[in-house]
Order: structure tokens, then C-alpha cells, then sequence
């Protein structure tokens, strides 16, 4: 029946946004399927949706594509920050006995993400880990995470984030652990990845209190990112240069590794979201909602009114369901960009997540960023959410599930929105529901 109706829907030209008053009221007849029915299409954008804004108690950052480590001040958002932390072990155990120590280095890869201003310079602390990285709980890390260090510098570096046109940096750290870590691998006082490990426990790569510039994303790839022991070897004619590298420790499951990232001081209705189940409305935010990714912040939409459709005569079925959605303007600019996409989850009443939302078991439905009106500043998220929404009509009771947005790979970037919401006084979002009615009783 539905495949059917979707024959017709090339033909439906100059549908247009009605409420009671305006229906289409043009009927089509369509082939076996409604013989003998009376058709009609109408484009509804009056159903109520309610947005609102929640913050997960934590997202797990310990499966991160990339490093991140940065600081910035945001309007919205307070100072956020992002510091990393990792377990090393080296590329081989064994140095020759008349090798002589020379320098030890932190090479760190630039894999091109970036968020704000990277015309301002940054500062990386680079700090010894007190205690093996291990999980608190579970099998994962978190944002939430926290870890000891040391105290003092093994390194101190001040930059110029160059994430495009740069491709890696050189710190040079403290020659004293250098000096310790040769000598241990050269007197075979270390042999193998448990021992090194036991002594060794990671590094820790903190932005400067102080700063105020970006959070820059380093490739945690293998040879790309890692510290380097330098050494020579003295021979008859000259000096041969060798090395021995630390790489993220991927032996362990799960991989030291993890992002922390938090926010402090963000505006006062943000303040509010101390628990996960606590949804901040639009309408107690100025018409606004927010999407946050490596803090969790995100915007949560219902659609409370939906099955007054049903209040529309004859039987009918949703033919296209598109959700919009305005960023709020002069929210986002070259620095505070504004991403072209987000992801699409469903949560259930406690704000848990039960799935993402997909078309199929392929293909994830997205909010894709609308800018064929950009020069006019009319740009909008649009979601398809046809299956969705007739889901919801069939469902027999109320489960107070809810969509929320979550930028793509949210576990690995700092990427944020403010987006108009319920609430707001000229760009509320909208649902435009394209319904197809049939057996219309006309009596």
C-alpha cells in the first residue's frame, strides 16, 4: 500500500502547508491498490515538537580516533578542555652496549582536525603518569576519566597550531628520563613490554592552564605519534646515528588510551544538567538547545502531538517526513564552525541510548546541513524521519522515547551547536509531514 502511494508522489506538485483550513483537497485516483478510494495529499507544519537539552553522565573517549589537546574559552560552553593520556612501550628491547645516549623527543603527528582559533598559540604540558592505565570500572574510558601524574614538566612546548599546512611537532623532553630509559633497555634491566610497563607507566599531554586558543587533534596512529630515545654508536670513520621509539601500548585490551575533556562554567541554564535524566526545555533557554560532543551535550526532540492526525478523516499513511532545524545565528563562525552533519540516536525515557537510527541495517539516517540559501542566512539541519514517525503512529502504547543529535565521531572531537528550538521567537523547528489520505468518509 505505502509502495503505491510512493507512484503518486512525482505528480504532487504545489502541495501546500496547510493547517484545518487549507487542506488539498484535490483527489487522486491511484491504481489497484485504491480502487474505488478517494486520495488526497496534504503537507502538515503545525505539529508541536518539543526539544530539549540533556548531558550524558560520560561517552567514552577511550576508543577515540585521534589525540586531543587544546584549551578554549567558548561563549556558551565555558573554558572547554582536552587533554590526552597514554601507555607507551618501545619498538624493541635491546640497545648495543657501546651505543652512547643523546637526546630524548616527543614527535606528535597532526592528523587535521582543529576547533577555534588556531591563530592563537597553545602550550602542551607533557607529564609522567603516576599509576598503570587501567579502566575504574568496566572496560572502557571515559571523559570522565581521571588519572595521577607527576607533578613536574618531562616537557614544555608553546605553538602555533598549524593543523593543515603543519605536519608534525618536535618537543624535546627532560634528558634526564631519557638517560634512565636508555640505560635500563641497554643493561637489559628491562626486557620486555610488562616489565617496561611496570616502570613506565605512560605520559600525560595537558594544555596550558592560561591558554586560550584551540583544541588540536594528533594522529594516534603507529609511527605517527611517539616518543623517541636518540642514540649513536661511535665507529672508526664516524658516529651512526640510531633510535628506539615508544608507541601507544596496543597489547593491552583496552588500549591505555583516552581523551578527557570537560567544560567549566558554561551559561546558566547549562549549569543545570547535573544528572543525565534532567532535560533542560527550550523554553527555559531563550528558544534554544545545544549539542556539545565531547562533553555529551546534546539536544533531545519528541513529537508529543503526532497521533492528532489521526484526527484527520479517513485512513492515511505518512508519505515523507522531513524535520528542520536552524543553528542559531551568529552562533557559529571560523572558528566555532559549524559542522554539515550530525548523527541520530534513539534514547529511552531515562535518556539511555537503545540505538542509532537508520533507514536499514546499512545506511544511518543523518541531519545534514541545508545551505542552498546561505547567501540569505536561511540555512537549516533537515532529517528525514519518515520511517521513524510511522513507527510511532503504529506503536499501541506511549515508550517516551526520544531522538537526540550527536555529531559524528563524538568521542573524538569537541564540535558544538546551538540550535533554535521550541520556544525560539522567529525560527522554530519544524516538521513538514507529507500525509496521504484514503477511504476518506464522505458522509
Amino acid at each position: 500500500m505505502k509502495s503505491a502511494l510512493w507512484l503518486l508522489f512525482p505528480f504532487l506538485a504545489g502541495l501546500l502547508s496547510c493547517n484545518d483550513e487549507n487542506l488539498n483537497e484535490s483527489d487522486f485516483l491511484a491504481g489497484e491498490a485504491f480502487t474505488d478510494s478517494n486520495v488526497r495529499v496534504v503537507l502538515i507544519d503545525t505539529l508541536t515538537i518539543d526539544m530539549s537539552t540533556m548531558k550524558m553522565d560520560s561517552i567514552v573517549t577511550g576508543q577515540a580516533t585521534r589525540m586531543l589537546v587544546g584549551q578554549y574559552s567558548d561563549p556558551v560552553f565555558g573554558t572547554v578542555r582536552a587533554a590526552s593520556h597514554m601507555g607507551l612501550i618501545p619498538s624493541e628491547y635491546g640497545i648495543d652496549v657501546e651505543a652512547e645516549y643523546d637526546s630524548i623527543t616527543l614527535h606528535l603527528n597532526f592528523d587535521g582536525y582543529y576547533y577555534n582559533d588556531t591563530t592563537l598559540t597553545n602550550t602542551i604540558h607533557v607529564k609522567r603518569l603516576l599509576k598503570t592505565l587501567r579502566p575504574a570500572e568496566g572496560d572502557n574510558f571515559y571523559n570522565t576519566s581521571t588519572v595521577e601524574y607527576f607533578d613536574g614538566d618531562l616537557g614544555v612546548f608553546t605553538y602555533d597550531p598549524r593543523p593543515i599546512e603543519a605536519d608534525t611537532l618536535e618537543v624535546k623532553l627532560n634528558d634526564a628520563l631519557g638517560q634512565d630509559l636508555f640505560g635500563k633497555l641497554q643493561d637489559n634491566l628491562i626486557t620486555n613490554a610488562d616489565e617496561f610497563v611496570d616502570y613506565f607507566k605512560g605520559i600525560a599531554l595537558i594544555p596550558g592552564m592560561e591558554d586560550d586558543g584551540s583544541v588540536i587533534g594528533f594522529s594516534k596512529e603507529i609511527g605517527a605519534s611517539f616518543i623517541r630515545i636518540h642514540f649513536g654508536i661511535a665507529e672508526e670513520d664516524e658516529r651512526t646515528l640510531d633510535h628506539i621509539d615508544l608507541q601507544l601500548n596496543l597489547n593491552e585490551i583496552p588500549v591505555p588510551f583516552f581523551n578527557q575533556i570537560s567544560a567549566e562554567a558554561p551559561i546558566d541554564p547549562l549549569q543545570t544538567l547535573i544528572d543525565q535524566e534532567i532535560n533542560l526545555s527550550s523554553h527555559d533557554a531563550a528558544g534554544q538547545s545545544f549539542i556539545q560532543s565531547g562533553l555529551g551535550i546534546t539536544t533531545r526532540v519528541e513529537f508529543p502531538s503526532l497521533k492528532s492526525i489521526y484526527e484527520i478523516n479517513g485512513q492515511g499513511t505518512i508519505m515523507d517526513a522531513i524535520l528542520k532545524i536552524k543553528p542559531v545565528a551568529g552562533s557559529y563562525n571560523d572558528e566555532l564552525i559549524l559542522r554539515d552533519g550530525f548523527s541520530v540516536f534513539i534514547v529511552d525515557r531515562n535518556n539511555d541510548v537503545i540505538a542509532q537510527l537508520a533507514i536499514d541495517e546499512v545506511f544511518p539516517v543523518t541531519g545534514v546541513l541545508n545551505r542552498n540559501n546561505e547567501e540569505f542566512n536561511d540555512i537549516y539541519y533537515e532529517i528525514s524521519l519518515v520511517n521513524y514517525l510511522d513507527e510511532l503512529l503504529q506503536a499501541e502504547y506511549e515508550t517516551g522515547e526520544a531522538l537526540i543529535l550527536l555529531p559524528e565521531d563524538f568521542g573524538s572531537t569537541v564540535d558544538r551547536f546551538v540550535l533554535n528550538g521550541a520556544g525560539s521567537a522567529d525560527h522554530n523547528a519544524q516538521l513538514e509531514l507529507t500525509y496521504a489520505i484514503y477511504d476518506e468518509d464522505n458522509n
